[in-house]
């Protein structure tokens, strides 16, 4: 009986033409070297991190652990400098990213409204910093007539607000908050203010789940604002402590006679390279999960929809 349903459910299966298989059969090969061009050498770093130093500097690893160690982790933790750079990184990440979307959201949302006097010429000056900067001496002369140097908040202020962030969430408003919407709040007496907490934001939580995380893996990554404008070691970012690190962890062939000792301090430079590696990007992996179900809308913004 069982046997006889099965065989008369009718088959909703599409036959593909011959073009639909070569192209089904060629995104589907680009998309397994993109992602394996993606993964080998993530494997690979990770797996170097967790082998023995020696094992790494004869380069004998290669996608799985050689002689399980732990020893570059437990040199990279046993140093202060790190656990500084972590507090640094996450202050500048959280309150950075904060400012990065507040700001972004109150220059969008004004471009993205009807009858907004100048409309074209504000988006032009905004436009044109895309393409023309200062230059860093004058960004530099700047941030230290504005008694900025050597505080966080120069890691925060000068890069308050990415254009093409603003533009894409200025799409995303035009797209998606309709006139009509603001109409009717007006006859209930709503001001722009109210409109703009009650309505606005909560209906933007996709493109402000995308321009956060750009915003956040920008400030995780960045090391040169540090180099340039801080010279307090207390406020190093985690990037600037893990250069430190390696620095202090080059060897030189003159500063050793014995060459046993050599190759194992080279193996242990190297292992800390793979293990920094490791402990700066997991943390910003971590966070992608919890921003993906915005992701996919959010990088859509702008896409012509048939």
């Amino acid at each position: 009986m069982t046997q006889s349903i099965a065989h008369s459910k009718p088959r909703n299966r599409v036959r593909l033409s011959r073009q639909d298989k070569t192209y089904y059969s060629v995104v589907y090969t680009l998309v397994t070297l993109l992602t394996l061009i993606v993964l080998l050498p993530l494997t690979n770093v990770l797996a170097c991190s967790f082998s023995a130093p020696e094992s790494v500097a004869s380069g004998k690893v290669l996608l799985w652990p050689v002689n399980f160690s732990v020893s570059g982790y437990e040199r990279v933790f046993n140093t202060d400098e790190i656990w500084i750079g972590y507090a640094n990184t996450l202050y500048y990440t959280i309150v950075g990213t904060f400012v990065n979307v507040f700001v972004t959201m109150i220059c969008a949302y004004p471009l993205a409204r009807r009858g907004l006097p100048y409309k074209s010429f504000f988006s032009f000056l905004f436009a044109f910093t895309m393409l023309f900067s200062g230059g860093l001496v004058p960004t530099y002369l700047l941030a230290r007539n504005l008694h900025l140097l050597n505080t966080r908040w120069a890691l925060i202020i000068p890069g308050a607000m990415g254009v093409y962030q603003m533009i894409v969430t200025r799409t995303f408003l035009v797209a998606n908050i309709p006139q009509e919407l603001l109409e009717m709040s007006q006859i209930d007496g709503c001001n722009d203010f109210r409109f703009f907490w009650s309505f606005v934001l909560p209906l933007s939580k996709a493109v402000i789940a995308v321009t956060a995380m750009q915003y956040a893996v920008g400030h995780w990554n960045s090391w040169f604002s540090a180099f340039l404008y801080l010279s307090d070691d207390k406020k190093y970012p985690l990037q600037m402590m893990l250069r430190r690190i390696l620095v202090m962890n080059q060897i030189k062939a003159s500063d050793y006679v014995d060459e046993e000792t050599l190759v194992a301090m080279e193996g242990m430079a190297d292992l800390l390279k793979y293990s920094l590696i490791v402990v700066a990007t997991v943390p910003i992996l971590c966070a992608y999960p919890f921003i993906q179900k915005y992701f996919v809308k959010g990088v859509m913004i702008g896409s012509l929809k048939g």
